[in-house]
């Protein structure tokens, strides 16, 4: 794991693009947050962690702490390069976050996603990695697209 990088953004859009999981407007998201580290990284709500394998970016992770919390963090965006995954890439980014979020005092952290069906992996990565779905807003992004929360939540500084 590393910190971003600008050189990294074209990487990046690639890796949103080719994962065929994000709308135009969800990669348009993604990559505003991307230029605000790299344009502000003294900001201090989000934070981002790149995989690589030599030269090359393999993926990323932008979580943050959230605003008027007690030790909740949020995941924002993970992405694997589809040549990639499967190889533990994006358990290693959950990690790190989770690693991190600990370190600064984090007592859980939450992430979003869609009940569609092509959302089905990734749902089962977020189980796999120990999240628990904790709540389900119905037709929140369109009717039939309910959006799922998924949490885990830290007792003690020795759970991963």
């Amino acid at each position: 794991m590393r910190e971003l990088r600008a050189t990294d953004l074209p990487a990046l859009i690639l890796i949103l693009h080719q994962c065929e999981a994000f709308t135009e407007v969800e990669i348009a998201c993604a990559l505003e947050l991307l230029e605000i580290m790299i344009n502000d990284p003294l900001q201090q709500d989000y934070r981002v962690a790149v995989a690589n394998g030599g030269d090359e970016v393999q993926g990323y992770i932008l979580y943050g702490p959230v605003p008027m919390t007690e030790g909740t963090y949020d995941i924002y965006w993970i992405a694997v390069d589809p040549d990639c995954q499967g190889q533990g890439i994006g358990r290693q980014l959950m990690r790190h976050a989770e690693r991190q979020a600990r370190a600064a005092g984090g007592r859980m952290i939450c992430l979003e996603t869609s009940s569609q069906g092509h959302y089905q992996r990734t749902r089962e990565f977020y189980r796999q990695a120990g999240y628990c779905e904790e709540n389900r807003i119905r037709d929140f992004y369109r009717p039939g697209d309910d959006r799922l929360t998924y949490v885990k939540r830290f007792t003690t500084m020795k759970d991963s």
